[in-house]
């Protein structure tokens, strides 16, 4: 099932109790499980990335409802649940209206969701949700301004996507900002108020920590304009697992080739770039700065942490490893 048909189900009513979501967008999947979780009197258990519980999960849907509450079951993971355990928790919802589950995967495996067979038996929507595309985004963003009394027009709202290079989420984070204002808000406001994607950049980021310049004030623009701790640290992450790629490939051919090392071609500059910073680390120091951003990102996905102290803790750490 895909966006627009989960939208025709919610207009007519014919709309399930249990979910699986998945895809592209995390933006959507976000917004469509607050969507249809946004019930008045319902008691909500939600685990988010390793807090999943099977028993816990299970005694929630199979409790009886107090007060004539709906039991709701919210389970946001880049892991896939056991089909096994997700084939009961969407039993209970089979077995009673009252129950709502919705398991979002953030994964990038979509195979197994993405086949009709998988939930054949239960009346369970699996939707895949895939980026959406200029027209649509540019709806969502204007739904989200209206819900905000903001009062911006299709073509500020397409300067803004462009600024954001199209994210979603930057743009509507950007409505609070906007809201303080009792007057349409122009291409001129956006210009003075909004700081874009184009200027501040992960990579950018990245560079400065590993030439170990100050970083901090470019990590606090990122984060100030919706980018997600984890997501600084997955980046990071990703970044250093290609310059150790780059790194092993020159130690065992001499030179660097961006098709064999990343698959794909790349401009000489950014090849060259990334061959000479991959060359000032040694293996020891990979090893020691992946096993630094595993462990900070496992403790952030942990339940009541502040997870700017430790992004910017780890990137201090950093900066000493090397």
């Amino acid at each position: 099932m895909y966006k627009n048909e989960l939208d025709n189900a919610i207009k007519s009513g014919k709309i399930s109790n249990s979910f699986v979501f998945f895809g592209e967008s995390n933006f959507l999947i976000d917004m469509y499980t607050k969507m249809l979780t946004n019930i008045e009197d319902s008691s909500i258990l939600a685990f988010y990335h390793d807090e999943y519980n099977f028993n816990s999960a299970k005694a929630h849907l199979s409790q009886a409802s107090l007060f004539g509450d709906r039991n709701i079951l919210i389970i946001k993971s880049e892991k896939k649940v056991p089909k096994k355990e997700l084939d009961i928790l969407i039993e209970f919802c089979e077995k009673n209206s009252d129950n709502v589950f919705i398991y979002a995967y953030y994964g990038s495996d979509h195979k197994t969701y993405n086949n009709k067979k998988t939930f054949n038996k239960s009346s369970t929507m699996s939707v895949r949700f895939f980026n959406p595309k200029d027209y649509e985004a540019q709806n969502i963003v204007l739904q989200v301004a209206r819900e905000k009394n903001v009062n911006i027009d299709k073509y500020s709202i397409s300067h803004l996507l462009n600024i954001h290079n199209g994210n979603v989420a930057l743009a509507c984070n950007e409505m609070d900002k906007f809201r303080v204002y009792d007057r349409e808000i122009t291409t001129k406001d956006i210009e003075n108020l909004v700081f874009g994607l184009a200027e501040i950049s992960i990579d950018d980021l990245i560079k400065k920590l590993l030439n170990k310049k100050d970083f901090k004030e470019d990590l606090t623009n990122i984060l100030e304009h919706g980018e997600d701790e984890i997501r600084v640290i997955t980046a990071i992450t990703s970044y250093l697992t290609q310059l150790y790629m780059f790194n092993i490939y020159i130690r065992v051919n001499g030179t660097p080739n961006a098709l064999e090392i990343l698959g794909y071609p790349a401009p000489k500059f950014v090849v060259d770039e990334k061959a000479a910073m991959s060359l000032k680390f040694k293996p020891n120091i990979y090893y020691k700065l992946q096993e630094l951003l595993l462990n900070s990102e496992l403790k952030m996905k942990s339940s009541n942490v502040d997870k700017n102290a430790i992004l910017l803790s780890t990137l201090i750490r950093i900066q000493k490893l090397i």
